[in-house]
């Protein structure tokens, strides 16, 4: 044999032997990995819990507990079960919830690889939810023994329960517990309950369509829930339907003739009533949110803790179905009421529907949480007067002109159909002005509005000038939990928390998810304050004075908004929002839908206002609530009204205003409006208006030196006057009688003229004076023509209008 053929065969066996290592590796990985896997797999299920029948006919309830975390009610509020028997439900029946849910549930063992891929499969093509991976066996399992937690462990054991599970139940057997225990909303536990919630049915008299809608509730009860959301329970159980006829368990003309029945005809209206329900619904949304799974909230046996005052629930719920205080016009007259803690955020009342049979339709609409109305003036401290502070560091004197306003072909006006010439940033959210609110928000920049908004919970698409008078368009609207939100952060310094209802959930393993609010700063504390302080006027004083709480310290504004065309005396929303140190309140009413029949009357819109003072004073009865804190950073200025300086010592107090300041900012002597140029003047009408100013300055600081003048010559005359009469005595002493008589008839008539001198030198003196003020006036105080002439008449008609605000 040849070096080279030895070689060669040197090289095959060390190949062959690398081979053979490498093999023998893998098969040990292999078998390494299987036995971890199995020892993986067993530490995973070894506590896995025995079955047991009653265990599998009942699933776990979760339960709702208020803030002292006292048990209210299950989840489902009234539960309503009515077992059934297979042989008693109709083929097509259990074709419907085994089509959606498992369609090899027949075929298979408990865990269904094949279905898994399938469902991937199908939800891409007919959209998500089309079908689910879990087969029927295991989502009986995991609704009556596992908690929801999205775990390996849980899988496993739920895996290994379903297999367990096959072996000792037949598939009807295990179809029944399914059917029996699965969640259809509205209390109704199984498909007994649910056929008599939704149609007044027993089982064996469903129809396809009715089976088919049933059928797909399971997966979100309230999202399809055909009461709330016919539309959405009609897409769902077209895709039922859709996945019956794929499995040839109907025929594609059965299928149309389904399709085609109206939701709303199949519907019994009678429901179950819970006085809690609005606030658990909210509760139950907003878990949602958060990442948890409806069917799980309601099968999974969470403790549920809320924020719920159940006092102050009652209480709201007795004043929202109407008292003699609050006469209600009609029964279509909708009210929306959300009362929340100042500090924290957390909800202690929802008043979603004044109807109190409506009110307890689990997942029923509600007013207070799903609306979107337009706010009228309660958004002006959101979108103008707020942000003005916040970036611009206005004070609460900030003069403003508030004259004829018309942008892009829109004329605006005050709800009086007045201008009302110069006016403070105060008297214009106190009295509800509109103009120069629009003036405000015109001279932010960017979206410095809309981010002043976001910042407090209310996130707006868009934000033209009619949105700083609550004028919204179709894509943005506000609901009274996001009004409370937002006004809360005013009386928190500045602190904005998300309004919430849950603070923890409890796993039945005894985990805790803990879901309170963060505060987060929204504002500087002087926004807050100076915001604050200007609508206590406004409950003092201005719109809101019907709200008003005696020996309350409280702040608030009034809302209405404009109607539709051929109603003149009337608005569209009514609303209130008002707060206090410790609890924030936000009121709206009005009606679904406004017509020239059905609008809130002027004697309606008082309504919100009523509503808030009942709330507001029932939840405070029995607390000791403090009045808001100036902080160091705003710095209160006196002001002389009459011509807009800082007041003097000799400013009569009938004269003197208290107004707020960001400390640190320039106070100039005297306050001049700076408008932006909405009317087309040119550059040169400024220039002259500033000549015509300071030529008005120059003038009046001559009249001051002339005044001193006058006065440091009265004072000279004075003093020679009192030596010319002790001369005079001197002269009568040694005088005889008649000449002494003779001296005092002439010193007498010497004081008269001298008098007469006198009181004409003031009279003068005053006339200057007065003539100064009405310069100064005329200047300092601009308006129109008209309004001039009938200011007086308009201070009265202003304090009579305060209440009607219409805007």
């Amino acid at each position: 044999m040849s070096h080279m053929t030895m070689k060669r065969t040197t090289r095959r066996k060390r190949k062959q032997k690398r081979c053979i290592r490498i093999i023998i590796a893998t098969f040990l990985i292999f078998l390494s990995l299987l036995i971890i896997g199995g020892i993986s797999l067993f530490a995973l299920i070894q506590d896995t819990p025995a079955l047991s029948e009653e265990q599998l006919q009942n699933p776990s309830t979760s339960v709702i507990y208020d803030k002292n975390e006292n048990k209210v009610a299950n989840i489902t509020g009234n539960e309503h079960r009515l077992p059934v028997n297979i042989d008693d439900v109709p083929t097509q029946v259990q074709n419907a919830f085994i089509a959606i849910e498992d369609a090899r549930f027949r075929k298979h063992s408990g865990v269904d690889l094949k279905r898994i891929a399938g469902a991937i499969l199908a939800n891409m093509e007919e959209g998500w939810g089309a079908e689910g991976g879990s087969t029927i066996t295991q989502q009986v399992v995991k609704n009556t023994y596992l908690s929801p937690e999205k775990t390996l462990k849980r899988k496993a054991q739920e895996a290994y329960l379903a297999i367990q599970m096959e072996k000792n139940y037949s598939k009807d057997e295990i179809l029944e517990m399914y059917i029996n225990t699965i969640y259809f909303g509205h209390g109704a536990y199984g498909l007994g309950a649910a056929a008599e919630v939704y149609f007044n049915k027993d089982v064996s008299e469903l129809t396809v369509s009715e089976a088919a809608l049933l059928a797909g509730l399971p997966q979100r009860p309230s999202g399809y829930d055909p009461f709330k959301y016919p539309e959405a329970a009609t897409d769902r159980r077209e895709i039922v339907l859709s996945a019956m006829e794929r499995h040839n368990f109907i025929s594609s003309e059965m299928a149309e003739e389904a399709k085609n029945t109206e939701i709303e005809s199949m519907l019994s209206q009678e429901q179950e009533n819970n006085s809690y329900q609005g606030f658990i619904d909210y509760a139950i949304e907003e878990l949602i949110k958060k990442g948890f799974e409806e069917n799980e909230l309601y099968n999974g046996g969470f403790k549920i803790y809320t924020t719920l005052d159940p006092e102050a629930q009652a209480f709201t719920n007795e004043v929202m179905t109407g008292t003699d205080t609050i006469p209600f016009p009609d029964e279509a007259f909708k009210a929306g009421v959300v009362l929340m803690d100042t500090k924290t955020g957390a909800i202690r009342a929802i008043g979603g529907n004044r109807d109190p049979e409506a009110e307890g339709i689990q997942r029923g609409f509600n007013f207070a949480t799903d609306i979107k109305r337009q706010p009228g003036s309660t958004i002006k401290p959101i979108l103008d007067y707020g942000p003005a502070i916040e970036y611009n560091n206005w004070s609460t004197y900030h003069q403003i002109k508030d004259e004829k306003l018309e942008l892009d072909g829109k004329e605006f006006k005050n709800y009086d159909g007045r201008f009302h010439g110069i006016v403070s940033m105060r008297e214009s959210l106190v009295n509800s002005y509109n103009i120069p609110a629009i003036k405000t928000f015109l001279e932010l920049e960017n979206d410095q509005a809309k981010q002043f908004a976001a910042n407090l919970g209310i996130d707006l698409e868009h934000a033209y000038p009619s949105y700083a008078i609550g004028g919204f368009g179709n894509e943005d609207g506000v609901s009274p939990l996001k009004m409370a939100g937002a006004y809360a952060t005013f009386g928190n310094n500045g602190q904005y928390h998300e309004p919430y209802a849950v603070t923890k959930v409890e796993y039945p393993a005894g985990e805790v998810r803990e879901l309170e609010s963060e505060g987060q700063k929204a504002m500087n504390d002087y926004t807050a304050y100076m915001i604050t302080d200007m609508l206590k006027d406004v409950v003092e004083e201005g719109t809101g004075t019907l709200a008003r709480i005696d020996g309350l310290p409280m702040a608030g504004k009034t809302g209405t908004t404009n109607p539709p065309e051929g109603i003149s005396a009337g608005s569209t929303d009514s609303w209130f929002v008002g707060y206090t140190t410790e609890y924030t309140a936000a009121v709206w009413t009005g009606y679904e839908t406004t017509s020239t029949e059905q609008f809130i009357s002027k004697e309606d819109a008082r309504i919100s206002r009523l509503l808030f003072k009942e709330i507001m004073s029932h939840a405070s009865q029995d607390i000791e609530t403090a009045d808001f804190t100036k902080p160091s950073s705003v710095e209160e200025v006196m002001i002389d009204t009459r011509n807009g300086k800082v007041a003097s010592n000799h400013t009569p107090s009938s004269s003197i205003v208290a107004e707020l300041f960001v400390k640190g900012t320039t106070i100039p002597m005297e306050y001049k409006p700076v408008q932006k140029d909405t009317t087309n003047n040119n550059s040169n009408n400024q220039e002259e208006k500033e000549k015509k100013e300071k030529e008005k300055d120059q003038k009046e600081e001559k009249k001051e030196q002339e005044k001193m003048e006058k006065e440091k010559k009265k004072e000279e005359e004075k003093k020679k006057k009192e030596e010319k009469e002790d001369n005079n005595q001197e002269k009568q002493d040694s005088d005889d009688n008649n000449a002494s008589n003779r001296d005092k008839k002439e010193k007498n008539t010497d004081e008269d003229a001298n008098n007469n001198s006198e009181q004409n030198d003031n009279s003068e003196e005053d006339s200057e004076d007065s003539q100064e003020e009405n310069d100064s006036n005329e200047t300092d105080q601009p308006g129109s023509d008209d309004e001039s002439n009938k200011e007086e008449e308009s201070i009265e008609s202003d304090k009579n209008n305060n209440e009607e605000e219409e805007d």
